[in-house]
């Protein structure tokens, strides 16, 4: 008996303890205020798309006045299938909680292991009701049900482990890999930079609503901030890109070689415009979904090691202090009347 009691209280000795975990892995943020940044990128970015779909259905109802008519309404719908659905389905997903202290911490660890059950939950569903979906391995899958349907949460968080090291992660970069695949095909296709802004928008919006809808969970506000102000980023860029003569001045320095071949010269430079555009925006769209499963990646290992964290202790420790200090005040308050 002795021996598993001190066995246990090595144990204790070198669990992490909140202190620790705080000064090694919580940044100070303000939580408020990147909530607030996050709701202004995604307003920012609805107003760019609208804009956008504006000026299109101006310029075709420059050209034909029912057209023009028609393009509006069907950019309505264009909007809230490929913005509205998207953001809001981003922005409704729940969220680890890892940036703590000493008084949050034992909320967050609650909240944290009730996410993951939602997430497991979530998967053994798709992959028991969606045929063919191959996102998951199936193997770990029915380890993961074993340990729902037994509410282990040992077993659970395991496995889940397994699915984010393996399967999901080589399903994330498929999707990023096809997703920046379209960004590039839509701009060397798009000859209006407006076109291209707002389907490099619509792109990046549908991946990482794919990459969250995949893993189970997205990143916390202030990490979503930084995810969505690079996709309002790669839309100016597109933007910028669909104004600027790139191929004109590479064709010109080939010079001798087209002059006498004016069609010629002039199909170089379109297809180096497009293809410049397409490299750069497929990049930058790859850009975003890495940086996505990093920070999701991220949060995911940290709300682990938060779990393993000694909290009960340092709260008990933390109420006897004050305990303590109220005794002490109260025996120097009578002290001092007595004196």
């Amino acid at each position: 008996m002795k021996k598993k009691d001190k066995k246990t209280e090595e144990f204790l000795v070198d669990k992490m303890t909140i202190y620790e975990y705080e000064e090694k892995h919580v940044k100070r943020e303000n939580t408020k205020g990147a909530t607030f940044l996050l709701r202004a990128f995604a307003v920012l970015i609805g107003l760019f798309f609208v804009w956008c779909l504006f000026s299109i259905s101006k310029e075709i109802w420059e050209i034909n006045e029912y057209a023009g008519y028609g393009a509006a309404g069907v950019s309505v719908i264009i909007f809230i299938v490929f913005y509205i659905v998207p953001v809001v389905k981003v922005l409704k997903s729940d969220y680890f909680v890892t940036n703590v202290n000493y008084k949050t911490a034992a909320k967050a660890k609650r909240k944290n292991k009730a996410l993951r059950r939602q997430i497991a939950e979530k998967i053994v569903d798709i992959c028991d009701n969606v045929a063919g979906v191959g996102w998951y391995d199936d193997r770990v899958v029915a380890q993961l049900e074993r340990g729902v349907k037994a509410n282990d949460d040992k077993i659970i968080k395991e496995q889940l482990t397994n699915l984010y090291k393996g399967s999901v992660k080589a399903s994330a970069k498929e999707i990023i890999f096809k997703c920046s695949l379209k960004s590039a095909a839509y701009s060397a296709l798009s000859q209006s930079n407006k076109t291209d802004a707002m389907l490099v928008a619509v792109v990046n919006l549908q991946m990482i609503k794919d990459i969250v809808f995949l893993y189970g969970f997205r990143p916390s506000d202030a990490k979503l901030v930084k995810i969505f102000g690079a996709v309002l980023r790669n839309s100016f860029v597109a933007y910028g890109l669909g104004g600027m003569k790139i191929g004109n001045g590479i064709a010109r320095t080939m010079g001798d070689a087209v002059r006498g071949i004016p069609i010629l010269g002039t199909a170089i430079s379109v297809l180096v415009d497009s293809s410049v555009q397409g490299l750069t925006n497929g990049t930058l769209t790859a850009v975003i979904g890495f940086q996505t499963i990093k920070y999701l990646n991220t949060e995911y290992k940290l709300q682990n090691i938060l779990d393993g964290v000694e909290v009960l202790g340092t709260e008990q420790e933390f109420t006897e202090t004050c305990e303590e200090l109220e005794k002490e005040l109260k025996k120097n308050k009578k002290l001092a009347k007595t004196g």
